[in-house]
Order: structure tokens, then sequence, then C-alpha cells
């Protein structure tokens, strides 16, 4: 017998909608972008991975994951190289948030009562909080008490025996690892075929301003539009980045939902 899909987007829609208006039903929304990773990994890489991570949790929990949001907010050059870098693709802050108020409110027409957003991309966050707070107060005038709604960041549930244990160099910050260890070691892991580690630029981390000035000096982003090295990346650290943030993740969202009743 074929094993049923976590995927939205490969469901038909008679089974994705027993399974949204299920008791036990959440369904988990991926959020990336299309941004430059530097000349070792493909633009999609926030798509891909959070994605990846949203399907690592939805097996441990039953859930559905939503196809995901392609597009992101504007790169920021202290945690992405920023927008300026050939490739990166964004949008602004009232479309992300419509967006993230658009699918909440759609999956609740459906029949979510649960729903969950697996950020990808660092500088979506904000805008995300945003679009469910504005479809939650609407979802409340509309007498639509029950429906609840998780926001996390996949490399947030990422503890600190697990940074030691991977950066035994030292670790930087979450601000620098764009395109860095993390990223570059869960695609290694995922998708193998779609990295060129002989391609990576081996460099100390990008050092930069403690504030933001626009326009942006181009000159201040390394030139491989990397904040760290991904020299010490492995498929077996992927390995592991995914196990250990997918199971965190699982246990917050199992958590914070147990108990709910219609």
């Amino acid at each position: 017998m074929a094993r049923t899909s976590v995927y939205m987007e490969e469901l038909d829609a008679f089974t994705y909608s027993e399974k949204i208006s299920a008791e036990d039903g959440i369904v988990l929304i991926p959020a990336g972008a299309i941004e430059q990773h530097g000349p070792h990994m493909p633009l999609n890489v926030d798509v891909l991975l959070s994605r990846a991570m949203a399907g690592a949790v939805a097996e441990q929990i039953g859930a559905i994951v939503a196809a995901p949001i392609m597009y992101g907010y504007k790169s920021q050059q202290r945690s992405g190289g920023g927008n300026h870098l050939p490739g990166t693709t964004s949008l602004d802050g009232a479309t992300v948030a419509a967006i993230a108020k658009s699918l909440t409110l759609e999956l609740a027409r459906h029949g979510a009562r649960r729903i969950v957003f697996v950020n990808g991309h660092f500088e979506n966050y904000q805008f995300l909080y945003e679009g469910v707070d504005l479809a939650i107060r609407e979802l409340q005038l509309a007498g639509m008490d029950d429906r609840r709604v998780m926001l996390l960041s996949y490399w947030d549930f990422i503890d600190d025996t697990t940074i030691s244990e991977l950066y035994p160099e030292g670790f930087g910050g979450w601000d620098v690892e764009h395109g860095g260890v993390l990223e570059t070691s869960l695609m290694l892991h995922l998708y193998p075929e779609r990295v060129d580690m002989g391609k990576v630029e081996d460099f100390s981390p990008a050092v930069l301003p403690n504030y933001d000035l626009l326009p942006v000096r181009p000159e201040l982003t390394p030139g491989s539009g990397c904040l760290s090295s991904a020299a010490n990346a492995s498929a077996g650290k992927g390995e592991i980045l995914l196990k250990r943030a997918s199971s965190s993740m699982a246990d917050a969202i199992s958590h914070e939902f147990k108990g709910d009743q219609r």
C-alpha cells in the first residue's frame, strides 16, 4: 500500500480535506525566499530547507505541510548579504504580511484550527507575525475563536549542546550563518546534488557594523555573498541538525496544541 504524503500539493482534494479538518489536524506552512546563497548553493535554499524541516516535523506529529511561500522579505546586509546581490528576488513587508494573513484565513476556511509557520528565511519573521496577528483578529471578530497559530524559525530549535558539537572551532552567531555551515550541511544531507563544495570560499566570518545604513555599501558584504565559511559543513552535520531541530519543533508544537478540542 502506498504511503500517504505529508505534502498538501501531493494529496487529492478529499484526502486533504479530511486531514486538515480532523480533530487533531495541524497544518505547517514553510516560509522561504529566493535569495543568493553564495556560489556553491542554489537560490531556493530557504524554500527547500523550510519545506524539508516542515516535512520532518509533520511525519513526527501527523501533520500536513502546505505548499511553501516561495518569496520572502528583503535580504538584509547583516543577515543575508543584502538585497543588492544577484538573484535575490524579494517582496516588500506589506506583501509578506498580506500573504501570511491570506494563507491563515484560507486554511481556516478549509477547516484548519491549528496552523504553524515554519520560517526558513531570517528576515521574514516579523512580517509573518504581522499577517497572522491581523488574520487572528479577523477570525475572532467572525466568531472563530478556536483558531490558533504558531510561528517559529527552525534554527531557534538547535540547542547549545548541538552548537558546541558542530562548531568546535567557535560559533559566530546565526546572523552570520548565511550560506555557512548550518545551511550547507543541511543541503549536503538533503540535496547533495545541489551543492558544489568545490566553489566554497573559506574565510573568516564577515565583520559588519551593528547598524544599518541605506543605501547599502556593497563592499561590506563578502564577494561570495556568504557571511561565513561553509568549509566545515558536512552531510553528517546536516543529518544531526535536521533530526534535532525537527524533534524539538515537534515537541513544542505538540506541547502547545495538546488538549485542543472543538
